[in-house]
């Protein structure tokens, strides 16, 4: 009899043992359970940084965007300089040297201005005009464009407001610096002359088909 009640104890401990972590397993998963991402995160990470990255800042087609240009607006940008630069006739320097003139004219030059710094010594030795392309750079971010600089204006990073202040000094002393001709546009791309064959083994040509989907470039 005790050996009977004793197996009950033991065989009741070992179900609600049982019981007890089949039931804790149960719980656990409910608990963490995690549904699987509808697109793996390295994937989303790298279609949001293709989607989000900005597009190259390189100088524009001059021929095309300077006619088109914003005078006054690039005149009345430049009152930003105005407390450094003067743009009159005379050539008059301030704080900075005067900028009546300056596309096209060699950096470092300005005969009434006698203390440029260093880097646009050196800049000078390997640029020998301020050309639209120089001026485009230079006026995004001075002290990047040419380091070292005492030249403490933070710069212009509106592409549009750049080309404006050029076209506005390009009239302001240098109306006879050229414009380039516009670039020509993209030729299209050539229409594929592969043969394919028709159901019947008769070759047929391909872009003659295609040909009416073509767009110009």
């Amino acid at each position: 009899m005790a050996d009977s009640l004793m197996f009950n104890k033991i065989a009741g401990a070992t179900l609600a043992t049982g019981l007890l972590i089949f039931g804790l397993s149960n719980a656990m998963g409910i608990i963490f359970e995690q549904a699987p991402p509808t697109k793996p995160g390295d994937a989303i990470a790298i279609q949001e940084e293709t989607e989000g990255a900005a597009p190259a800042d390189v100088p524009p087609d001059w021929g095309t965007v300077l006619p088109a240009a914003n005078i006054a607006a690039g005149q009345a940008i430049t009152s930003k300089c105005a407390s450094c630069h003067q743009f009159d006739p005379g050539d008059t320097p301030a704080i900075g040297p005067g900028l009546y003139g300056v596309v096209g004219r060699a950096p470092g030059t300005q005969a009434k201005y006698t203390t440029y710094d260093d880097p646009m010594h050196n800049f000078a030795k390997t640029h020998s005009v301020w050309t639209y392309d120089e001026l485009y750079k230079f006026l995004k971010a001075p002290g990047t464009d040419m380091p070292g600089t005492k030249m403490t204006f933070v710069g212009l990073p509106n592409p549009q407001d750049r080309i404006n202040v050029i076209a506005f000094l390009r009239s302001n002393g240098s109306p006879n610096y050229p414009i380039p001709a516009p670039k020509p546009a993209a030729a299209p791309a050539a229409a594929k002359t592969a043969t394919a064959p028709t159901a019947t083994g008769a070759p047929t040509n391909a872009a003659s088909e295609t040909a009416h989907t073509a767009t110009p470039g």
